[in-house]
């Protein structure tokens, strides 16, 4: 990844970037500790976004940095296989590709990294491509990536930079991982980051968090306060499109059965997303991104269950049965 390639000549819509690791999981429902064989899967939070826009029609990218190693190449071609623009992902040997593990045991999900000093959290604002960011309609950013290395928040900063230099909205998702570093620590990034974002898209306890505060309307009050519109997820069954004048509810679809609920968050974002760039307004993009968390959690895995733009369509016009 280099700051000299050739723009791509039909470059993606939406352009996002981070870490995407390796993910075990137990094949019979049994604890990690007692499972003799493994799914072998990835996930990564922007990845998992970019494959959900990618389904839904909308030109994607994602560049990070993974280890040229067996998991590294597996990531970039399933990836790369799922029609994302990866050119500017890139395997280098310096480090390995981070690991996940999961287990789910009556009825609660545990995660195990082993991310440290993963190729990932080398990434520096060195490896940041100014045009490819530059022609995007979109740059995503989570607060993932600013958690992982002091070089990862300065390549978060710069391509917001970047972004705002050259017209390219900034999307904003917080992503709060208290596994990757304190409350205090996360305060101060993620807020910081806020106030750069045309669209910030905060959970409802993140806010929480965020704001010492569980009072809706003073978390209300202090996201008025930033120029971006705020799309917060995690209502009593809702989302919420807070803008200067007004709170706009959109309702959840209910999920039929829920298998996984770990991507949900990364599936609205896909479905928010490319509602924007396919021209909605922020209450329908809203309820696209509502309705393709819920489709997500169907299914095992972060991202698999990511629907494509007219299996989307069929459940907006009811239509009553999707082949999946």
């Amino acid at each position: 990844m280099t700051n000299v390639q050739t723009q791509p000549d039909y470059g993606p819509e939406i352009v996002t970037f981070g870490e995407t690791m390796a993910l075990l999981m137990p094949t019979n429902g049994k604890g990690l500790e007692y499972s003799s064989e493994l799914h072998s899967l990835f996930g990564g939070a922007e990845s998992n976004v970019a494959i959900g826009i990618s389904r839904l029609g909308v030109r994607a990218g994602w560049f990070g940095r993974l280890g040229k190693d067996p998991l590294g190449r597996m990531i970039f071609k399933k990836i790369r296989g799922e029609g994302v623009d990866v050119s500017r992902a890139e395997l280098t040997a310096e480090a390995p590709t981070g690991l996940m593990m999961r287990e789910v045991l009556m009825g609660k999900t545990s995660v195990y990294y082993y991310r440290k000093n993963s190729a990932a959290s080398r990434m520096s604002p060195q490896h940041l491509d100014e045009a490819y960011i530059a022609q995007a309609k979109i740059l995503h950013v989570t607060g993932i990536t600013p958690a992982l290395s002091e070089s990862c928040k300065e390549s978060a900063f710069e391509a917001i930079r970047i972004a705002r230099k050259h017209g390219v909205k900034v999307s904003f998702d917080p992503n709060l991982r208290l596994k990757l570093w304190s409350i205090e620590e996360a305060r101060e990034v993620l807020l910081e980051l806020a106030k750069l974002a045309d669209i910030f898209l905060p959970g409802l306890d993140e806010l929480k968090l965020l704001y010492q505060t569980e009072d809706w309307d003073e978390i209300v009050s202090k996201l008025r306060e930033l120029p971006a519109i705020s799309i917060v997820k995690g209502g009593d069954d809702e989302t919420y499109v807070v803008d200067r004048d007004s709170i706009t509810a959109v309702p959840y679809f209910k999920a039929e059965q829920v298998v996984d609920t770990v991507g949900a968050g990364d599936g609205f974002c896909a479905g928010f997303l490319t509602g924007v760039v396919k021209g909605y307004e922020y209450t329908e993009a809203v309820r696209i991104g509502n309705l393709v968390g819920s489709l997500i959690v169907q299914a095992e895995g972060d991202w698999e269950g990511a629907p494509t733009w007219e299996q989307v369509e069929a459940v907006l016009n009811n239509v009553k049965h999707i082949e999946r």
